[in-house]
């Protein structure tokens, strides 16, 4: 069930119905959004629907173990033992096809290997979403993030809540489970920016990203070998506004959603493309992800504190499995080598304390051609993210030497590209301001306004919807 389409909106505004007249009944009100998120996944694979159950029950009875454990030794183990079955899941269903087929290409390098059926399980939609929730529980009762004891029904609404459970934003246990404990107030509802998210959100998916999509991005990466370099360079810079709009799109409609029902999401985006420097772009890109990241495997690993050489080792290993994280393919893991080799570069770049170089590095004209140069730099790593193989990538990038017009660039196709890129730089007082302004209109007119919002986006779009790019991690 995608969020741009009539089905969900039934769905949502059913679900938004009922749990309201429930609120006052804090144990049934709950149940009740388990059974809808239950509902909200079963209706893509009901097969499926045991596995989030079990991983989400296996993890909220581990989550009990650990806090109940007398020692620190027996807490350990169970972390340890919890998250071992969680990524188990995880590399069973994503990595097995992956794994057998890179030890069978290896073999052939040394001799025949043997003929073997590789199998590839279906993949569960949202699967990677879902482990990490399950491993966040386990992290944060571990850490004592988690005061109070966790109940089975609260471990299993936070792992399965609908909004995020196909792409996120990653919530953690020890922000989430609060807001469980506690009786929803719709006196306490931001209406305003809910409203305004969605639409947004909406806007980002059904324009941008679609119209990139089908109309730029899609044909050149189809046959990259038909285009010249201008229309090549236009579907790069494509892809990476097709990308960020498709993916904050969706966490913006997630978010709008949740706080519709009562409950407040993380901010999982705050215009990336903005970033001067490769630290900063994932302080701002995919924010619940990188901090995920950060807090479970680069702090673990030693972080900063063990020396340089270190440091750079573990920048690299979180986000070449970050990169692996999001596909079985090499390119993916080219695309997290490529971010690590960014930021190893900008540490050792940073840590230059050469006189004239610190005064210019600290100048706005430097910190403009940082932005155009990290902004590339990202565009490149798309390529191989956007590619299915590594001679896919290669070839659009070769095609940045062939002279050719840009026959793709007509003038929708630009002005949402514009849109996609520009708008991140609109000052976050616009919206807020737009908010308050909102506030003021009677129910009827606010409404009214967003019935026709939408009904225009719905409109101006494509015809049909496209899956969000996130929803195949």
């Amino acid at each position: 069930m995608l969020f741009p389409t009539v089905e969900y909106a039934l769905f949502f505004l059913t679900v938004l119905a009922i749990a309201w007249s429930l609120y006052r009944f804090k144990t049934i009100h709950k149940l009740f959004l388990l059974l809808a998120s239950y509902v909200f996944y079963g209706l893509w694979n009901w097969s499926y629907l045991p596995l989030l159950i079990g991983i989400s029950l296996f993890s909220g009875l581990v989550a009990q173990r650990i806090q109940k454990s007398p020692t620190h030794r027996t807490r350990k183990a169970w972390l340890v033992g919890g998250v071992i079955v969680c990524l188990s899941t995880l590399g069973y269903y994503k990595y097995t096809s992956f794994l057998m087929t890179t030890m069978l290409q290896v073999w052939s390098r040394f001799g025949t290997p043997p003929h073997v059926e590789v199998y590839s399980p279906l993949l569960p939609l949202g699967v990677s979403f879902f482990v990490f929730h399950a491993i966040s529980l386990l992290g944060d009762c571990y850490r004592n993030k988690v005061k109070e004891p966790v109940k089975i029904a609260d471990a299993l609404l936070y792992v399965a809540f609908f909004p995020q459970l196909i792409a996120g934003p990653i919530l953690r246990a020890s922000r989430f489970l609060p807001q469980l404990a506690v009786k929803r107030n719709p006196n306490a509802l931001r209406i305003n920016r809910a409203f305004l998210l969605i639409v947004g959100g909406l806007f980002k998916k059904v324009i941008v990203s679609n119209m990139l999509a089908t109309r730029l991005v899609e044909p050149v990466f189809a046959v990259p070998q038909s285009y010249g370099a201008w229309d090549t360079l236009l579907a790069i810079y494509g892809y990476a506004a097709q990308i960020y709009c498709d993916f904050s799109g969706y966490t913006d409609i997630a978010i709008g959603c949740a706080l519709l029902l009562g409950y407040r999401f993380p901010r999982n985006f705050n215009a990336p493309y903005t970033a001067a420097d490769p630290q900063e772009f994932w302080r701002r890109w995919h924010i619940s992800l990188s901090t995920w990241l950060r807090d479970y495997l680069y702090f673990p690993l030693g972080g900063s504190r063990k020396g340089s050489l270190r440091t750079y080792l573990n920048l690299m290993i979180t986000m070449l499995l970050g990169g692996l994280w999001h596909g079985a393919a090499w390119t993916f893991v080219a695309w997290g080598g490529l971010h690590g080799s960014y930021l190893v570069v900008h540490r050792l770049w940073s840590q230059i304390g050469w006189g004239p170089l610190v005064r210019w590095r600290a100048t706005t004209g430097w910190k403009w051609m940082a932005r155009i140069l990290l902004f590339h730099a990202v565009c490149l790593g798309w390529v191989f993210f956007r590619a299915s193989t590594f001679d896919l990538a290669f070839q659009v990038l070769g095609q940045l030497r062939v002279p050719g017009a840009a026959t793709l660039a007509t003038g929708p196709v630009v002005l949402v590209l514009f849109f996609g890129l520009a708008g991140q730089w609109m000052p976050a007082r616009w919206r807020n301001g737009f908010e308050v302004e909102m506030g003021r209109w009677p129910a009827l007119a606010r409404g009214a306004a967003v019935a026709v919002a939408i009904a225009a986006i719905e409109m101006l779009g494509p015809t049909g919807v496209a899956p969000f790019i996130y929803f195949q991690f």
